[in-house]
């Protein structure tokens, strides 16, 4: 199988990756959902605003469902931002988790942050990593630790050549510095400090991630031993089948088997605890979606949400049904995906 990062990637429009995955013959998520007994997805309380703040990043990795780069011009403003707080203002959603791209290269992530912090808010920061170290950043680290924001990083395998195959040359090794510099501040060491340290892990191709607690306690024990590195929660994630993701499997001839894989191993308990029925994800234009994936794939909420941070801030009704199709198993199969790793046991 040819690598991620070896095959030229093509920026699929929605509609046409929406097509792809149907013409696969695998059944509507919905449908799945009715053959085990289960109603349709409907939120309940909304636990995390998940905010995409824009595509600009410095790096372009091959697994990046949001086709992020240095050369996207998608990047949140200052109203948009602004709103975003304001319905933290009004409502008790006790965490803000900051997405980009790179968030952190967003002119307005740090008022966001300090804003979020006022409120008595949780902050997570999506991380890279590799952004710490740029040098218009070099107190970013601090920054973060000073508003006891808990960094979630992407290291998609403790190992180098499993890490820059998705991620680029030498990125690997640019990771492990920064978790360095994180971990000499505080983060990861376990004392409870509040500078709390995640990694995420998906897998460098196209199969489903092993167990969360086990390869937890591997990336642990090869992270300390062999660069004295120390976090706090390994997230396993699937690879969704979209974006960069989706173009891979495409060329590499894997696109059914892997549907099948995810529509085999669809897991009841899973799809009871998905994160779209807790999160609520806002595009970097103000754009509301049910989740990240939803967003990448220009599907924002239906049944008659209101549509954008305006309209929310206006109606004040946070409740809604979930809008679906066949990237949704990649949830659901298996231990279940979601930003916060497996959902099932």
């Amino acid at each position: 199988m040819p690598s991620l990062l070896s095959i030229g990637h093509r920026l699929s429009h929605p509609e046409r990756q929406l097509r792809v995955l149907a013409d696969t013959g695998s059944p509507a998520f919905d449908e799945v959902l009715r053959r085990h007994g289960l109603p349709a997805l409907e939120t309940g309380p909304i636990e995390i605003l998940q905010v995409n703040v824009g595509k600009l990043c410095n790096q372009t990795c091959a697994h990046c469902h949001v086709d992020a780069g240095p050369d996207r011009k998608e990047i949140m403003t200052r109203e948009t931002a602004e709103q975003v707080i304001e319905l933290l203002r009004r409502h008790p959603i006790p965490t803000l988790d900051i997405t980009g791209g790179a968030p952190e290269l967003n002119p307005n992530f740090r008022w966001m942050v300090r804003e979020a912090f006022r409120l008595g808010r949780h902050v997570i920061d999506r991380c890279n990593l590799t952004v710490l170290l740029i040098k218009a950043q070099r107190d970013l680290a601090e920054f973060l630790a000073a508003h006891k924001v808990e960094v979630i990083a992407s290291l998609p395998s403790f190992r180098k050549n499993g890490t820059d195959a998705q991620r680029g040359d030498g990125v690997f090794d640019k990771s492990i510095e920064a978790l360095r510099m994180l971990n000499a501040l505080g983060y990861g060491d376990g004392n409870g400090n509040g500078l709390r340290l995640g990694l995420v892990h998906n897998p460098v191709g196209a199969f489903l991630p092993g167990n969360q607690a086990s390869l937890e306690r591997d990336y642990k024990r090869e992270l300390d031993r062999r660069f004295g590195v120390g976090f706090d929660n390994l997230y396993t994630i699937t690879n969704m089948p979209i974006s960069r993701f989706l173009d891979f499997l495409e060329r590499s001839g894997n696109l059914e088997r892997y549907m099948d894989v995810l529509v085999q191993s669809f897991n009841p308990g899973a799809a009871g605890s998905v994160m779209c029925r807790s999160y609520l994800s806002v595009g970097w234009d103000g754009v509301l979606y049910d989740c990240d994936f939803n967003q990448m794939l220009d599907l924002p909420v239906g049944f008659g949400a209101p549509q954008t941070l305006s309209e929310l801030l206006e109606s004040g009704d946070l409740h809604r049904r979930v809008r679906t199709d066949r990237h949704c198993f990649g949830c659901t199969a298996g231990a279940g995906s979601s930003c916060a790793g497996a959902v099932a046991d």
